[in-house]
């Protein structure tokens, strides 16, 4: 069987062991020029965020592919969407983003998308995995330089960008707090703030290839909080390592998730005539208080699995223009066929500008309902539906629930894991429907 590389976004591991080793990212570089089956010889750009161990990555990575004859482009420190479009707009066959995301400065990952601006999907993921593992074959070495530097391509980045923003209209000189996470996005969220004329506080905005994501970013939000009240800010945004999320703050210091922020795009295109097909892709994680939110507007929500590349490719198969993750991933079709966090940023201060509604009004529209996660060790991962205790358990309560609540139950990706999810009105009921379903998971599969 052939190992795995990729996981839910990318190749991910701790720097200098496996995959992330220098003779497995240079046989992976190579193996992507492979898998492109191109007669000309291909160009390929590439990102990276703060982490040390970034240069040492892309310079690995860039041996093997320009040992099979790619051209390959560095643009430096910056934001996933920027390599994403970069792709797309300066006609790269590939682009390759370094990158560990929300992880801690050890970790690093390679997330790959095509000429077109999309994450490579599972089966092209696959034929690079099957490139990989075939021992038949050696990278090539390359004599001279194998990486071209070129950062000022950034620049299509950030004007396209600002395009989201044309004017900031009543909020022109308003204060907004950035938390940079001391990642990618210290090349971009600063300068396009100021260019667009706010005034901006910044924290989490010094890297030294060792504090990304450290106590700082949208996994720790309480600083962004912090600076936006203390600083009397009328927002703040904090990032995460690689620029493609971002967890919002009201003028208050509370914390707006990705579910309130597809909440209130959505409900601006749909009042706009913008919301293709009345419709916002989401994941299974999204809270059913965005369901029913939406539902109120007569808008639709269709879910995914976990993982803003499955929103994606709904997206396209629907024709859809919105779709993100809870966690902060938002994907702006008319924009960019991925995440990008300060692009979510400056369409919410759209929101904001054209509503004349502060964010905290706006995102008070989205009422969360009560969440449980239970986790149980399992012996074997039996599919739920064979067992038949489990089963009932499970219709028993989602007969209870009706539309008002959601039943989510998975096993695990990594892990020996069963996990029950479920959301409903009551808090109390909810814990007790979970451990219901619990008990039975216990009884035939522990």
């Amino acid at each position: 069987m052939t190992q795995r590389l990729f996981g839910t976004d990318g190749v991910r591991g701790v720097a200098g062991e496996w995959p992330l080793d220098a003779p497995t990212v240079t046989r992976l570089g190579a193996a992507l020029v492979r898998a492109s089956h191109s007669a000309a010889p291909l160009e390929i750009v590439v990102g990276r965020d703060t982490r040390e161990s970034g240069e040492w990555i892309e310079r690995a990575l860039a041996a093997g592919a320009a040992g099979e004859g790619a051209a390959v482009t560095s643009v430096g420190v910056v934001p996933t969407p920027a390599v994403a479009y970069l792709a797309r707009a300066q006609d790269f066959d590939l682009g390759v983003v370094l990158s560990a995301s929300h992880n801690p400065y050890g970790d690093n990952g390679i997330k790959v998308f095509s000429g077109r601006g999309e994450k490579f999907g599972e089966a092209r993921e696959r034929e690079v995995e099957a490139i990989v593992a075939d021992s038949a074959w050696q990278p090539k070495t390359t004599t001279g330089a194998a990486l071209r530097s070129a950062p000022e391509l950034l620049a299509a980045y950030l004007d396209h960008t600002a395009e989201l923003l044309p004017s900031p209209g009543r909020l022109a000189g308003a204060s907004v707090a950035l938390d940079l996470a001391n990642g990618a996005t210290v090349s971009t969220a600063a300068q396009l703030f100021t260019r667009l004329g706010f005034q901006i506080v910044t924290v989490g905005d010094a890297p030294d290839g060792r504090n990304i994501n450290l106590n700082c970013g949208s996994t720790h939000p309480a600083r962004l909080a912090a600076a936006v009240t203390s600083e009397r800010c009328r927002l703040g945004v904090a990032y995460d390592g690689d620029g493609d999320r971002a967890i919002i703050g009201d003028h208050r210091g509370r914390v707006v998730d990705g579910d309130a922020v597809l909440l209130m795009l959505g409900l601006h295109r749909h009042r706009q005539g913008r919301l293709t097909g009345d419709t916002v892709v989401a994941t299974v994680m999204s809270n059913i208080g965005l369901e029913i939110a939406l539902g109120r507007h007569g808008i639709r929500l269709v879910r995914t699995p976990v993982g803003d590349k499955y929103v994606m490719e709904e997206m396209h198969r629907g024709g859809y223009v919105l779709g993100g993750e809870q966690s902060g991933h938002v994907i702006l079709g008319e924009h960019l066929p991925t995440g990008d966090g300060v692009a979510t940023s400056l369409a919410l201060l759209r929101v904001m500008a054209e509503t004349g509604r502060e964010l905290a009004d706006l995102a008070a529209e989205l009422v969360t309902f009560p969440q449980t996660l239970v986790n149980v060790r399992v012996r074997q991962k039996t599919p739920v539906a064979e067992v038949p205790d489990i089963q009932a358990a499970i219709d028993r309560v989602e007969a209870a629930l009706g539309n008002r609540g959601r039943v989510l139950v998975r096993y695990s990706g990594t892990e020996p894991l069963l996990r029950i999810m479920i959301e409903g009105e009551d808090q109390a009921s909810v814990q007790a429907w979970a451990e219901e379903i619990a008990d039975a998971v216990r009884k035939n599969l522990v």
